[in-house]
């Protein structure tokens, strides 16, 4: 027997005890922000352990990028689903986030109960150039890839003079570039081609366990009867966990982050404006200073940026002091448990919902269309939040009243330039050039 013949054998089905030990490790080394949890995702479930075929991943991954919602957790689930049906779907993607739950509470402790120690606010004030430079890039790459003809380009203007200019809330203009996504799907078609899903592959890693010719396993097939529970099940919890919030801040982040998770459409960085609009300036839970702070420590850990929502309600419930002066850490993991829990709820649904209806085709899914009219509309939110966190790193003491008081931060305008450079020239890993900037911040601080 050659060397070569185990990879022509098809993998045993996993127990459900493996499946769950490789979730959890997966949410602690889910770097990398959604292209590098899927890459990981790949390389271990297509390539290495062949759980499922190239084909059904990306299948799999395209109707995760029509969802709002961050696409490699609701994959996750999606996988899990398949492997051992609804409760795998619900350990997956309970277990991508978990970890970067208690990871990011306990920094965002550190953060507030020690940021005025000078080495706390240097590894800051490198950071957060840094975090400017990412979203510019983050907008460039998007929009690179999404903004193929002049339609888009002139979508993504209108986005950002409506959030900028005429400040209006991040759902509508979801909503209208959807509108205008699916109309100028029909008028014309051509323009609308280019959605944001991911092609086929004809790359071969042996028999997978679900492979491209594996027939209906039969908990996939789709059933009215499972439809409806779920959908029930879903309404119960969300109305149990939202009675169970006592009146004020709790309810008011219930409310936020279950609104907030059914417009991410286009990642993390699209739906920050909102999460920035409802947080800082209508709730008042946090500033704008301590969103940009709190970008960073999504960053620099595990698990979908999205995660930044667990930071606001922490903040949110420590700075609101939600159960007095003399509990604050209880309060805020109350309000950054709140904050994940109703952020994420809704990916569960959509997923376990759908994914019976998708798996019964394995041709190409529609809709593209009002998709390509939000990722365009995304490219100018994500601007004009790019545009706000510069102004706040760069003119730190300016008002709105007066935008350029205060003096100009020329050494931290440098650093952002490098950053964006060393990411858009030089395609440097993202977590390295935090860390250099970290440590420019950190020199820079006790020198000046």
């Amino acid at each position: 027997m050659n060397a070569s013949t185990p990879s022509q054998l098809r993998p045993a089905h996993p127990s459900f005890r493996e499946a769950f030990f490789y979730w959890l490790k997966l949410g602690f080394i889910s770097f990398g922000g959604p292209a590098g949890q899927i890459a990981v995702m790949h390389q271990e479930l297509v390539e290495k352990r062949r759980w499922i075929s190239e084909h059904r991943f990306l299948h799999a991954l395209n109707y995760c990028m029509l969802l709002p919602g961050p696409e490699a957790q609701q994959l996750a689930i999606y996988i899990g689903w398949l492997l051992h049906r609804t409760w795998g779907g619900i350990v997956a993607g309970t277990l991508f986030v978990l970890p970067s739950l208690f990871i990011l509470a306990a920094l965002t402790y550190v953060y507030l109960d020690f940021g005025d120690v000078t080495f706390v606010q240097g590894v800051f004030n490198g950071i957060k150039p840094a975090v400017v430079a990412i979203v510019v890039f983050a907008a460039w790459r998007i929009g690179a890839r999404a903004l193929k003809n002049n339609v888009l380009w002139a979508m993504a203007a209108l986005s950002f003079i409506a959030i900028f200019a005429l400040k209006i809330p991040f759902p509508y203009i979801v909503l209208a570039a959807g509108l205008l996504g699916a109309l100028g799907g029909k008028l014309m078609p051509d323009k609308f081609k280019v959605g944001g899903g991911h092609g086929a592959s004809n790359k071969q890693y042996g028999p997978a366990l679900i492979d491209d010719d594996t027939p209906p396993i039969p908990h996939t097939r789709f059933r009215w009867s499972y439809l409806v529970v779920l959908v029930l099940a879903a309404l119960a919890l969300w109305g149990a966990a939202m009675l169970m919030l006592p009146a004020g801040t709790l309810n008011d982040m219930g409310e936020f982050f279950t609104k907030a998770a059914l417009v991410t459409f286009g990642g993390a960085y699209a739906v920050l404006p909102y999460v920035y609009q409802g947080g800082v300036e209508h709730y008042q839970w946090l500033t704008g200073t301590q969103m940009i702070d709190g970008l960073a420590l999504g960053e620099t850990t595990p698990g979908p940026l999205i995660m930044v929502v667990s930071f606001v309600g922490f903040v949110g419930a420590w700075t609101k002091e939600i159960f007095g002066p003399d509990a604050l850490l209880l309060a805020g993991f109350a309000g950054a448990s709140v904050a994940t829990f109703f952020t994420f709820l809704p990916s569960f649904v959509f997923i376990l919902a759908g994914a019976p209806l998708v798996e019964s085709t394995h041709g190409d899914l529609k809709f593209t269309a009002p998709l390509t009219g939000i990722t365009a509309a995304v490219v100018g939110v994500i601007l004009n939040l790019a545009l706000f966190f510069g102004w706040h790193v760069i003119f730190p003491h300016a008002t709105e009243a007066a935008p350029f008081s205060g003096g100009f931060e020329w050494f931290y305008a440098l650093i952002s330039v490098a950053a964006f450079i060393a990411l858009w020239k030089y395609k440097q890993d993202i977590m390295k050039v935090i860390g250099a900037c970290a440590a420019i911040g950190l020199v820079h601080t006790y020198i000046v």
